[in-house]
């Protein structure tokens, strides 16, 4: 697929093509799309239009965009394609890109693509799919190339043409092994190419080998990568023979994994990617939890502070009353608005949120902070009503705070994705915006809210 900086095609060049507006035809103009932007851009485009994309491109653009494409678009790619189209795909792909591959088709699928692909090709793959997709046997490629520690560079570099080049896609160079296939060190290419021919490769090999287990955890071998700066980490068996290799892109890609589902747990939502493409109902499930506990502890808090400061409705003071229930509300905003930042501030860097979906993102979030603030809104309607009595005025309180939560909550995730929207048109950098700044500003503006909100219902319902 083309890579033309010059005439490189944009979103809006594909729609026109899609919708008939321009003569050039989609196959045609699929061979200009680097395979990440077509990855991206399907994400946005409704499924039927999806289908003509994958039935336009070739096996080999089908499995470039596999490989950029996330899961959930990968598995929906896969019920357009049959076994031959996907065994078509999986002999393009690189070995653990073809077990991750394999693993989201439907059952039977599996099997029934393994006995179509060649012996070895299979075997291979077979090999791989046994070990959990999160320790490094399900990180590890088996597409590498050895050579045995008596041999000379010259012989060497015959033996990489002899297999037909690197094996792997990244080039991660030569492993040196013994006669019972254990690594025993390692041969860049560059060293490979840059030393004379009849060098014993015992001479020049790399001899400060770290192993890994195939049973060890991804992390653990990624951390590795990124202490000792290694270009790739071989990957032995109990016996320790050398059985694949984790490559240091693969590496990274486990720690950029990790840190961005730690960043999203902080903030108490899913880890899951591309969070402003999930349902609303899912968002809501998601961050639900962390909010359901801060109404229980601002609750708590309100029933130490009665007892702390004990006040009735009867005595008039219903504005110490809802002051009790503050810490509810400054919570809430903060978290609501907290997470609908750092999601966004996440989407703004990872390339997720374009400008042309900063406003539907914006009418997702605000729609998500809505259901929470109702959902909690009328948690603590209730629950306020039984703590202050029970009767009928105390419900007409209870209600009024419930009330100012619910609109405090939305105006929060309103600011969450405001602030950071703004700042992306001004050329600011959202994440050092998006944090303190946002929190004060949605903790002083949720206060007003909820105590003008409150307060006025109250009033109303006093008067009635």
């Amino acid at each position: 697929m083309g890579t033309d900086s010059e005439k490189r095609p944009e979103f809006r060049d594909l729609e026109a093509v899609l919708r008939g507006e321009v003569a050039t035809s989609l196959t045609g103009f699929l061979e200009d799309v680097h395979a990440a932007d077509l990855a991206d851009w399907m994400e946005n485009i409704d499924p039927p239009d999806r289908v003509r994309i994958v039935v336009a491109l070739t096996p080999q653009a089908r499995s470039e965009v596999l490989i950029f494409a996330e899961d959930p678009l990968r598995e929906e790619v896969l019920q357009y394609l049959d076994v031959p189209q996907i065994v078509e795909v999986v002999e393009e792909l690189p070995a653990d890109e073809a077990v991750d591959l394999l693993a989201l088709t439907e059952e039977g699928t599996e099997e029934q693509v393994l006995r179509a692909l060649s012996a070895e090709r299979s075997q291979g793959l077979r090999q791989l799919l046994r070990y959990d997709a999160e320790t490094v046997g399900g990180l590890m490629t088996s597409e590498f190339v050895t050579v045995e520690d008596d041999v000379h560079v010259g012989d060497a570099i015959k033996h990489i043409r002899a297999e037909g080049g690197p094996a792997s896609e990244e080039e991660i160079g030569v492993f040196v092994v013994d006669a019972d296939g254990r690594p025993v060190g390692f041969v860049s290419d560059r060293d490979l190419l840059t030393t004379p021919i009849h060098t014993p490769v015992r001479e020049v090999m790399e001899t400060d080998l770290i192993t890994v287990n195939a049973q060890d955890d991804q992390e653990e071998v990624a951390q590795l990568v990124y202490k000792y700066s290694f270009s790739a980490v071989p990957v032995v068996s109990d016996d320790g023979v050398l059985i694949g290799v984790v490559a240091a892109d693969d590496a990274q890609d486990v720690l950029t994994e990790e840190a961005e589902e730690d960043i999203l747990r902080l903030v108490g939502t899913s880890p899951e990617e591309h969070q402003t493409r999930l349902p609303v109902l899912t968002r809501v499930r998601h961050r639900l939890p962390l909010q359901a506990l801060t109404v229980l502890g601002g609750l708590i808090t309100a029933w130490i502070l009665d007892r702390a400061l004990p006040t009735s409705l009867t005595d008039g003071s219903s504005t110490a009353d809802i002051l009790r229930y503050l810490p509810i509300i400054i919570g809430l905003a903060g978290n609501v608005g907290i997470q609908s930042s750092t999601i966004l501030v996440r989407a703004f860097a990872t390339g997720e949120v374009s400008q042309d979906r900063e406003l539907s993102v914006l009418g997702s979030e605000v729609l998500v902070g809505f259901l929470i603030g109702t959902i909690c809104g009328v948690t603590t309607t209730l629950v306020a009503g039984f703590m202050e009595g029970g009767d009928a005025q105390a419900l007409i309180f209870g209600s009024s705070v419930g009330l100012a939560i619910t609109i405090a909550v939305v105006w929060a995730a309103f600011l969450g994705c405001v602030v950071p929207i703004l700042c992306q048109r001004f050329g600011i950098d959202p994440a050092i915006v998006a944090g303190p700044f946002l929190i004060t500003l949605s903790d002083i503006s949720g206060a007003s809210i909820f105590v003008g909100t409150s307060s006025l219902f109250l009033n109303i319902g006093t008067w009635s």
